[in-house]
């Protein structure tokens, strides 16, 4: 027989699954596990052989615990409508975020967040099948190229959460690359948002009035009138509105949110509508850092309409929402009924599907099973346009958030 090498591949069959997500292993498979195990290959490779290097029946649609954040400003409609698991410990304070996807790397994370690591970072974990307990990172390390292009980082480059906003979240902005790279400890961040739900009346924040300056501004903030120099948009479900870095923006009180970002953790506080905190102090601003991001000559972009830029592929209706240097954003609708995966849903490159409505069952080549319903996030892998053999079931009618990565090489205008 011949010698084990690191990283390589033994003959004979790799373990498949079977309908309940056991590994099922067979002969060969077993006789090389023996090899390494008598010959006294170190637990690392054994683990390797065991569960790691077979990636075409490992790897399938992941699912992810949801890492709640409590905000002063938060609700109860993670819950209520959502559906979130919101741990009994937490229920007495007000919940504002529900990360569903993270994997952000060290000295990004503030240390007061739930699920921060010593070192600064946070990474997901994964909550169904052969991967479940695993962070993100983990499976990126063993399995980066069905998630990610060669040309990416270690880590994934984009944030997911759900916002409720019970009150209005402080007036803020975020570095931008600029700021970042020349600032230890700042992080770009560039987000979307798109309204799931708003109580009558709702307004969202974005941008500044036209001909605002710089000492407006600053004396604005002095005497705790800035709320009249920004542009206020009514919130309208099914609308998204996309904030470049450097743009001032709040989330106003009653608003569920879907949030797309870059994994940052970095806001300058501006305005906290003169509240208080939980110590009954008022909570720390940044305005020093923030003035010196804010871009006065940026106009916001207009919120996108649910019916604009729709195209028919198939089986899906399909709406851009936002085109940027970091995400590309739209929203998928499927009917009820099983259709083979849909071209737009099967890409070169993994995409995050948000459940924004319906039930649905993802049949993964024959392998894995992977059923979701709203309020869910999946991590679904790159597959070629032209592979076959992944199915939809979907139970009631589908609607999806679907975030995808630029293409490699690929350079977009933010805007």
């Amino acid at each position: 027989m011949p010698a084990l090498k690191r990283g390589g591949t033994p003959p004979g069959h790799w373990p498949g699954r079977s309908k309940g997500g056991e590994i099922c292993q067979c002969s060969a498979y077993n006789r090389w596990v023996g090899v390494a195990r008598m010959t006294g290959v170190c637990t690392g490779l054994i683990r390797r052989l065991e569960i790691k290097e077979p990636m075409a029946s490992m790897i399938y649609p992941l699912k992810f615990d949801p890492i709640f954040q409590p905000r002063i400003w938060g609700g109860t409609r993670l819950k209520t409508l959502l559906g979130k698991p919101i741990p009994k410990i937490m229920r007495k304070s007000p919940v504002g975020e529900s990360w569903e996807l993270a994997d952000l790397p060290p000295g990004s994370v503030k240390a007061d967040s739930i699920g921060a690591a010593a070192d600064g970072s946070l990474s997901s974990r994964i909550s169904n099948g052969a991967l479940a307990g695993q962070t993100l990172h983990q499976v990126l390390a063993d399995y980066k190229s069905a998630f990610l292009p060669d040309s990416a980082g270690e880590h994934f480059p984009l944030l997911v959460k759900f916002l409720d906003a019970g009150e209005d979240l402080s007036v803020q902005v975020h570095p931008t690359a600029n700021y970042a790279a020349s600032h230890e400890g700042a992080h770009l961040k560039t987000e979307a948002w798109y309204i799931l739900d708003a109580v009558p009346g709702a307004r969202l924040f974005k941008g500044l009035m036209p001909g605002v300056g710089r000492r407006q501004f600053v004396d604005a903030i002095s005497t705790g009138k800035v709320a009249g120099l920004l542009r206020s948009y009514p919130a309208r479900v099914g609308d998204c509105h996309f904030l470049p870095s450097g743009q001032i923006h709040a989330l106003g009180a009653g608003i569920l949110a879907a949030e797309v970002q870059t994994p940052s953790d970095t806001t300058f506080r501006i305005f906290d509508w003169n509240r208080v905190g939980p110590d009954g102090k008022p909570r720390a601003l940044q305005i020093a850092e923030a003035t010196e991001v804010i871009n006065f000559n940026q106009p916001p972009a207009e919120a996108l309409p649910p019916g604009r830029r729709i195209r028919q592929f198939d089986d899906v209706r399909w709406t851009n929402l936002v085109d940027c240097d970091y995400f590309h954003l739209s929203r998928a609708d499927v009917a009820e009924g099983s259709v083979p995966l849909p071209s737009p849903l099967r890409r070169p490159q993994a995409q995050v599907w948000i459940v924004l409505g319906g039930q649905a069952v993802l049949d993964w080549h024959g392998q894995h099973s992977v059923a979701f319903t709203t309020g869910d996030t999946l991590l679904v892998p790159g597959c070629q346009p032209a592979e076959q053999g992944s199915y939809l079931r979907v139970v009631s009618a589908l609607s999806l958030l679907v975030a995808d990565l630029p293409d490699r090489g690929e350079k977009k205008a933010e805007a």
